[in-house]
């Protein structure tokens, strides 16, 4: 799993028009699931818990003295998760995207499911999300800019 995460002072996704979801500050997180996360799920779990774990404890929230010093948790901040098969996108060969490193919607679904459920577990409070698999339109206003990248399969 990869996800790259946005400190946000809101962010917002559309699916034809309407809000499906939208949170103030906090974490804007698009998440790719990979082909490889669907054929090993004992792998798949552990890395997920590692991102959940990362996620929440990653300090990059400003303290008093505006040091990124603080959690997720620590600020009581909002997540945002879209799903983006795009993030494993290969531009290796000529100029169209390959997505054969994307996992299926069949399989990416409950794996993204379970990420999010484990999140709000871990969180405490409601994840809001987009629509699987829609066409969606994201808005946010990145803070900072604070944009990182993790992956499950590098951990760092």
């Amino acid at each position: 799993m990869r996800v790259v995460l946005q400190r946000v002072s809101r962010a917002a996704v559309r699916v034809e028009g309407q809000v499906v979801g939208q949170i103030g500050p906090g974490l804007l997180l698009l998440v790719g699931i990979e082909t490889a996360d669907a054929a090993e799920p004992e792998a798949t779990a552990a890395g997920m818990e590692w991102l959940v774990g990362k996620l929440l404890r990653l300090r990059i929230f400003a303290d008093a003295e505006g040091v990124m010093n603080r959690s997720l948790e620590e600020v009581g901040g909002e997540v945002l998760a879209v799903s983006q098969f795009t993030l494993f996108a290969s531009t290796r060969k000529g100029n169209r995207p390959s997505w054969s490193r994307a996992a299926g919607p069949q399989a990416a679904e409950p794996l993204f499911d379970r990420f999010v459920a484990l999140l709000q577990e871990r969180l405490g409070r409601p994840v809001a999300t987009g629509v699987f698999g829609a066409d969606m339109a994201v808005s946010l206003d990145n803070d900072g800019p604070v944009t990182l990248v993790l992956d499950s399969r590098q951990p760092e």
